[in-house]
Formats: C-alpha cells, sequence, structure tokens
C-alpha cells in the first residue's frame, strides 16, 4: 500500500523576534534544510490579489479603501496558501499571529484541518546588541542579499558576493532611535503571545545574539523534532 501523505497534517513553525533579529535569515536556512515554506502575510496578501482568489479579492477592496486587512481574510488566504503542493513539508510562519486572538484564531483554523502550530520558535535578542546589529547591516539592491558592516561584510567593498551587483542600500529608519522604538513595541504587544505559546507547551527560546550559523543550528534542532511528526503521520496510513 502506498502512503496517504495527504492526510498527514502540514507542519507549522512560527518564528517570533523583533525587526532585524534575523527570523527572514532562518526562514531561508529552514527552507534549504527541511523544505519549509516561508509565510509573511504580506506576501500571502499580495499572491491572493494577483491570483484573482475570493479571499484576494475581499483583501484588494479593503486595501484599495486604505483599510486593515481583517484577520478573517488572512486566516483564509493562509488556509488557502497551506493547500498548495508546495506547502507539503512543513511552513514557517513569519509576522503572523502578532497578537493572542490572532494566535487563537490561528490555532482554530488549523484545529478545522487537524493541524496545528507544532513550534513557536523566540528568537531572544539584548536590546542593546540589536542597535548594534540593526544599525550595521545593508542589502544589496539587486539580488536581495543581506550584509553587516561588522557581522558579514562583503569579501569586495561594495560588491555583492552573491550576484556581484554594486547597488549596496541602507534602510533610512535603520538608525538608534527608531529600532528602540521598535523593541519596545515589539516587547509590549508581543510578550502576550509568547505567554500564549508557552503556556501550551509549544514555545521554544533560542538565542539569537550569537552567530548565525550557532542560531541556525539551534532553530534547525527544533525544527528537526517537529517536523517528524508528519512521516510519522504517514507511516500510520502504511
Amino acid at each position: 500500500m502506498t502512503r496517504d501523505t495527504q492526510t498527514a497534517p502540514v507542519p507549522v513553525l512560527i518564528l517570533l523576534g523583533p525587526p532585524g533579529a534575523g527570523k527572514g535569515t532562518q526562514a531561508r536556512r529552514l527552507h534549504e534544510k527541511f523544505g519549509l515554506v516561508q509565510l509573511s502575510t504580506g506576501d500571502l496578501l499580495r499572491a491572493a490579489v494577483a491570483a484573482g482568489t475570493p479571499a484576494g479579492k475581499a483583501a484588494q477592496t479593503v486595501m484599495q479603501a486604505g483599510g486593515l486587512v481583517s484577520d478573517e481574510i488572512v486566516l483564509t488566504v493562509l488556509s488557502d496558501r497551506l493547500a498548495d503542493p508546495d506547502c507539503a513539508a512543513g511552513v514557517v510562519l513569519d509576522g503572523f499571529p502578532r497578537t493572542t486572538a490572532q494566535a487563537q484564531a490561528l490555532d482554530e483554523m488549523l484545529g478545522r484541518s487537524g493541524q496545528r502550530v507544532n513550534a513557536a520558535i523566540s528568537l531572544e535578542v539584548d536590546s542593546a546588541g540589536m542597535v548594534s546589529r540593526v544599525v550595521g547591516r545593508f542589502t544589496c539592491g539587486d539580488c536581495g542579499e543581506g550584509y553587516h558592516d561588522s557581522f558579514k561584510p562583503e569579501k569586495t567593498s561594495g560588491v555583492c558576493d552573491n550576484c556581484g551587483g554594486q547597488n549596496m542600500t541602507r534602510r533610512a529608519d535603520d538608525n538608534a532611535a527608531t529600532v528602540m522604538s521598535r523593541l519596545d513595541a515589539y516587547h509590549e504587544q508581543t510578550a502576550p503571545l509568547i505567554a500564549w505559546y508557552d503556556k501550551r507547551g509549544a514555545l521554544w527560546r533560542v538565542d539569537a545574539m550569537g552567530g548565525i550559523d550557532k542560531i541556525s543550528a539551534d532553530i534547525a534542532a527544533v525544527a528537526a523534532a517537529h517536523t517528524t511528526d508528519r512521516s510519522h503521520h504517514a507511516e500510520a496510513a502504511l
């Protein structure tokens, strides 16, 4: 008998962390190592609008009117996306949920299809260290490769290691005052969310102030423990 992988729930991981904590970098590494698909709210909505799905059309109407897309629409778009074949290995949510109300709604949505949040990984950062990290970062404007003055400089100054481009850019809001404001807002808004997943036994804390490879290894250890759920489920269908 062949495996019925369609019945296996898609592993769902969440990366929690303030702007500059490295969520994007770590999500890309999870994709490379485990095939997990990074899903960010903005990308999901833009794709749904471009595809003209019912939820995408609803989101487009709201956005064109200058409003905020409701959690219900976001969850519908996410539910649709989880059904796509490329998500079968699992997904990493980046930027959603942001509140306990959204976390509860996400749990309810996933539960309707036998899924759950397998792990919420909190990237733990030091505020002073984060200021130094964010203020020094810059990006290749051609391919999007990220760099840092101290932690990850280009091999040749001004030239991208990845594509050879020379269009290096820095965000205007990557300054100390703005970073501290972002950190304060993040900790205030996210503390209840971290407590939510901690209470449910789904929270994993990772020190995100060390080297990128060490952080990746710690996150990979968590991901490995939880993405095996799918293969175990599939074995049961044999």
